[in-house]
């Protein structure tokens, strides 16, 4: 795991490779529509990249709300604690903001993940780009 690097920084500075992550994993492996993952979101967020040695494997990004979103890591490199590198950054990113919780929509196949990071599943399960979802969220007052 110490081969593994987050940075931070704005659409401008990561877009292009958060894009590329983002693509490969939304659009190519799960068939998320093009017009539903670029939601036009991305400028006003701060995004976060994983790097494991010299390559980009993940992304997230944190909205202005506190939504924490389109968390995706490289199929090749699920496993190795990336997944919760990004949120560690996101959510340390979401106290830094003085944001009292943070939220997210988590695909269902995710929900033991986001729980283990202290995420509390909240409501029914709903469809987004034809994905079961359920909405979590997860405390940074406690």
């Amino acid at each position: 795991m110490s081969t593994v690097h987050i940075e931070q920084g704005d659409w401008d500075r990561l877009g292009a490779i958060a894009s590329e992550i983002r693509r490969v994993v939304f659009i190519d492996e799960q068939h998320v529509p093009q017009d539903e993952e670029w939601d036009g979101l991305d400028p006003e967020c701060v995004h976060f990249l994983a790097w494991h040695g010299e390559q980009a494997v993940g992304t997230a990004r944190l909205l202005p709300d506190g939504h924490i979103g389109r968390v995706a890591v490289l199929g090749e490199t699920r496993g190795l604690g990336i997944g919760a590198a990004l949120m560690g950054a996101a959510i340390d990113a979401a106290r830094a903001r003085g944001h009292h919780q943070v939220v997210l929509a988590a695909q269902t196949h995710a929900l033991v993940f986001y729980e283990r990071l202290g995420f509390r599943a909240e409501g029914d399960i709903f469809l987004d780009a034809g994905i079961a979802h359920r909405n979590m969220t997860l405390s940074l007052t406690d």
